[in-house]
């Protein structure tokens, strides 16, 4: 299982790099893809669709309005059309909710709509955050905040883990993992700035800039990490999907990255 899990991990990063140093058509088509995955897995988890169907309406608007809605990212990316969209995809929800009546329940459109902002949305700022200037290095923080300290956090916890961070929910988290994982994500920040200015690549202010920001994403990471557990816990699922070996589903792979890149793209609009 560890191998399995450690070779689909690096054939992963491998695909990430590649995406992520090509940009452009290449990282929009890989985000909306990863997008759509995300969608599906969460209107599977969470209800949306039927334990004998394959598809349904809900989800087609949805699908069809995240496609609307990347459409727009890429080729009128202005608020107007964006707020647009997500408020026509929600309409289009409640009007099946509406003509299809008593077919669907509330819950199912609470959770269609839900999952169309959650992931969807929100990892569109992956692309976006590689479209910023000097975009090209600042979206790696997005993984450094979630994926690293994911790392750092584990191997401190297991080290040094004696209080609980959230008993219930994730019994195996401890605050000292949670530290581990915001100090380790701070510290490869600073050394990522470090390593860009050696190359002249970047500016003296990156070398408490970056380290900020990883530290913020990493603690916004911890918490998408959890929220997307309790999902599957309140939903009684071991995993999101089986598209990656040993890992689980795109939800469970991402599950941090969603959170961090919106936070990160703000942050270096903020702060750079």
């Amino acid at each position: 299982m560890f191998r399995t899990r450690l070779l689909s991990g690096i054939v992963l990063v491998i695909i990430i790099a590649l995406v992520l140093i090509t940009g452009g058509p290449v990282l929009f088509l890989f985000t909306l893809l990863v997008a759509l995955k995300a969608f599906f897995e969460m209107t599977k988890a969470t209800k949306v669709r039927g334990e004998n169907e394959k598809i349904n309406l809900l989800e087609i608007f949805g699908a069809m309005g995240v496609l609307g809605y990347y459409g727009v990212r890429y080729f009128a990316d202005t608020e107007t059309y964006i707020m647009l969209t997500i408020s026509l995809t929600v309409v289009a929800i409640l009007f099946v909710y509406v003509f299809t009546f008593p077919k669907y329940h509330a819950n199912q459109i609470m959770a269609a709509i839900f999952s169309f902002v959650y992931a969807p949305i929100m990892l569109a700022y992956l692309y976006l955050t590689r479209n910023l200037e000097r975009g090209i290095y600042i979206v790696w923080l997005i993984f450094i905040s979630s994926w690293i300290c994911d790392t750092c956090a584990y191997a401190v916890g297991m080290l040094f883990g004696k209080h609980k961070l959230a008993p219930v929910l994730s019994p195996k988290k401890s605050i000292e993992g949670a530290v581990g994982g915001v100090a380790g994500a701070a510290l490869s920040g600073f050394l990522y700035a470090l390593a860009l200015k050696n190359t002249g690549a970047s500016q003296s202010d990156l070398l408490w800039v970056f380290p900020v920001i990883c530290a913020v994403g990493a603690v916004i990471s911890q918490v998408g990490d959890l929220a997307a557990s309790a999902i599957k816990r309140n939903f009684g699922i071991k995993d999101y999907g089986k598209l990656i070996p040993g890992h689980g589903g795109i939800m469970d792979r991402f599950d941090s990255v969603i959170f961090t890149a919106p936070m990160i793209y703000y942050l270096a609009v903020l702060l750079l």
